[in-house]
C-alpha cells in the first residue's frame, strides 16, 4: 500500500513539475510577444503606455476654497491654461492633455461650483463671472504660471476674457472653442442668459432649470455630433451627479442671473482684442446649439488679425470627437507663432 501511495505521489510531483515548466515557457513566450509588441509600437511612433505623460490631479487652497485641477508636461515648456465650460470641468479637458503633454505645461483647473473644486453655498459664495476670475487669477500666482496660452470654452471664455483685460502682459495667445464673446454670436438657445439678469423673470426661471437636468446635460454632448454614439456617457455620468447634489440649483441660477454681465463686458473685451491682437486660435465646433459661426465670422475675424479659424463638423463639445485634430491646431499654432 504504501508503495502504491508514493507511486501515485511521484506521479502527481511530475505532473505538477511538468506543469511549472509549460507555464513558464508560457511566460517567456509572452514576455518576448510583449517585448517585440512594444517595439513594433516604437516604430510606428504610437505613445506606449510606459511613455504616455503623467496627468497629475492636484488641488490648491485659494481664498479658503479648495480648487482641484489637472497638471501634466514640462513647467519649463510653455504653460496652456485650460478654462472649462458649463455644465463640466476639467474632465472635458481629458484627452487633450495627454495629446499635448509632451510639447507643454498644461495647467486645468475645477472653477468653484463645478468638477472636484469646492462648492460653498451660494450664501457663503458670491457665485459672479467676476469673483471666478479672481479665483483664477489667484490659481494662476499660486501655481506658479506667470505667462500663459488661454484655452477657452463656454463659461471659460468670460472667465479668461476678463483675466486677459486684467493681465494682458500675462496672456501669449489665446484658442477659442466655442467660447463666444459677441452678441451676435448666441443663438435663440442662449438668449435667455442675455435677459434673465437679477430680476429673474419666474418664467425664465423655470426654463433655465431646465439647463440642470440630465436630458440637456447629454442634449449638450451629443446634439449636432457627426456620431452620437461615439459620446462617452461618462461624460453625463460625471457632470450630472454634481448639478444634482444639494445646493448646486441655487448656484447655477446664480451663474445664469450673472451672465448678463458678461454681455455687457463684450466692448471690453473687443477693445483688448483691437489694442493687443494676442495671436488667436479659433477651434470650433459649428454645429454648436447654443454659440453660432455667426460670433466667430462677424466678431473675431473682424477684431484680430493674427487669426486663425478651424471649423469642425461637431456640436458643443468639440473635443469629444475632435480633440487629435485640435490638438494638431493648437501644437502647430503655437510653434508657428514661437510661443515660449
Amino acid at each position: 500500500m504504501n508503495n502504491q501511495k508514493n507511486n501515485r505521489n511521484n506521479t502527481n510531483n511530475r505532473r505538477s513539475a511538468g506543469a511549472l515548466a509549460r507555464f513558464a515557457v508560457a511566460l517567456t513566450m509572452l514576455a518576448a510577444v510583449l517585448a517585440g509588441t512594444g517595439s513594433l509600437v516604437r516604430a510606428q511612433g504610437v505613445k506606449s503606455v510606459e511613455t504616455a505623460p503623467d496627468v497629475l490631479y492636484k488641488t490648491v487652497r485659494i481664498d479658503g476654497l479648495d480648487i482641484f485641477y489637472r497638471e501634466a508636461g514640462d513647467r519649463s515648456k510653455p504653460t496652456i491654461l485650460l478654462l472649462h465650460g458649463f455644465p463640466t470641468s476639467s474632465h472635458m479637458f481629458r484627452n487633450l492633455i495627454p495629446e499635448l503633454a509632451g510639447d507643454y505645461h498644461l495647467l486645468a483647473p475645477d472653477l468653484p461650483g463645478f468638477g472636484l473644486s469646492s462648492a460653498p453655498k451660494n450664501t457663503e459664495f458670491g457665485y459672479t463671472f467676476e469673483n471666478l476670475t479672481n479665483i483664477v487669477d489667484k490659481f494662476a500666482q499660486a501655481v506658479g504660471a506667470g505667462r500663459y496660452s488661454l484655452y477657452v470654452q463656454d463659461y471659460g471664455a468670460p472667465v479668461g476674457f476678463r483675466l486677459a483685460v486684467k493681465h494682458p502682459e500675462r496672456v501669449q495667445a489665446l484658442i477659442v472653442q466655442n467660447g463666444n464673446a459677441y452678441e451676435i454670436g448666441l443663438s435663440e438657445a442662449a438668449a435667455p442668459l442675455k435677459i434673465y439678469g437679477p430680476d429673474r423673470d419666474p418664467q425664465l426661471t423655470e426654463a433655465l432649470r431646465g439647463f440642470l437636468k440630465l436630458e440637456t446635460t447629454k442634449f449638450q454632448y451629443t446634439s449636432g455630433t457627426r456620431r452620437p454614439e461615439r459620446i462617452s456617457p461618462d461624460n453625463w455620468l460625471v457632470d450630472q451627479p454634481l448639478l444634482d447634489r444639494e445646493g448646486e440649483e441655487a448656484i447655477q441660477l446664480d451663474l445664469f442671473a450673472d451672465y448678463y454681465t458678461n454681455v455687457r463686458a463684450y466692448p471690453s473685451w473687443h477693445e483688448y482684442f483691437r489694442r493687443y491682437q494676442p495671436p488667436t486660435l479659433v477651434v470650433w465646433g459649428k454645429n454648436d446649439p447654443f454659440f453660432t459661426v455667426r460670433g466667430v465670422e462677424e466678431g473675431y475675424r473682424k477684431d484680430l488679425k493674427d487669426i486663425e479659424v478651424n471649423y469642425f463638423d461637431t456640436g458643443h463639445f468639440a473635443l469629444e470627437e475632435d480633440f487629435r485634430p485640435i490638438a494638431a491646431k493648437i501644437r502647430d499654432f503655437l510653434s508657428r507663432r514661437k510661443i515660449r
